[in-house]
């Protein structure tokens, strides 16, 4: 579907790739940008109609798509990283990144599909991460989050076929945010990361792999845990 005219909502609007979305979307036309933060005070963007929104609540998210019974894409990019392990990390921020990593965009998600259905179908852009396919040390509440919702995008553009909703996964490695921002590392900007998502929106593409790094990682999923990980470690500089 095209950009141009469509009614779009952007959660994590506020900053980092959320804000860029705002930007892109605006450049590209799109008759009416909803963009969405749990502090609608922190939206800097002109032209858009904010929408208080913590995915985290059911209540608000209900509300949201209440307000906004006109949208045709929903872009499901917020999200956190606590640097927090599986094995000895606290349980409670490994809870709130399934909460806000997964469960979010699978509460927006249902949602919103009656939404998108009654107005053709549309689309939902889920923003990934390469790390849904591997971890590393301290990642592994954010890698599993992540893992939960490629399977969420999969399994979504299965079960909203039918009503002609096209799913997008977008997968990444580093972004330049201030989520990455202690990071030294190669990083794709997020304005180009956007533009890749809402590129495969137009052209029905279902997955994107925005960068050098999520182009390796899926590359090396079929071979051997042990291969792969030391393929990606010498990748890292760290083999």
């Amino acid at each position: 579907m095209q950009i141009h005219d469509a009614v779009v909502l952007v959660t994590g609007a506020n900053r980092g790739i959320g804000a860029r979305f705002v930007e892109q979307l605006k450049a590209r036309g799109a008759g009416k940008v909803y963009a969405a933060a749990r502090d609608v005070r922190t939206i800097e963007a002109d032209g858009v109609h904010p929408v208080e929104l913590d995915v985290t609540d059911p209540e608000q998210i209900a509300a949201a798509a209440r307000a906004a019974g006109d949208v045709q894409i929903l872009v499901n990019n917020a999200g956190i990283s606590t640097g927090t392990g599986l094995v000895i990390g606290d349980e409670q921020a490994i809870r709130r990144e399934m909460d806000t990593n997964f469960y979010g965009p699978l509460l927006m998600t249902r949602a919103f599909a009656p939404v998108l259905a009654a107005n053709g179908g549309g689309a939902v852009v889920n923003v990934v991460s390469a790390l849904s396919w591997f971890a590393t040390p301290g990642s592994g509440a954010y890698a599993a989050s992540k893992a939960a919702a490629w399977m969420l995008t999969d399994s979504t553009r299965l079960e909203l076929a039918g009503q002609g909703t096209h799913v997008v996964g977008v997968h990444m490695g580093l972004v330049d945010t201030d989520m990455a921002a202690e990071i030294q590392a190669p990083k794709i900007a997020p304005a180009e990361l956007a533009d890749a998502a809402l590129d495969a929106v137009e052209s029905g593409a279902q997955e994107v792999l925005a960068d050098d790094w999520a182009r390796l990682v899926k590359r090396g999923l079929h071979l051997d845990p042990a291969q792969r990980y030391e393929q990606l470690f010498a990748a890292l500089g760290q083999g």
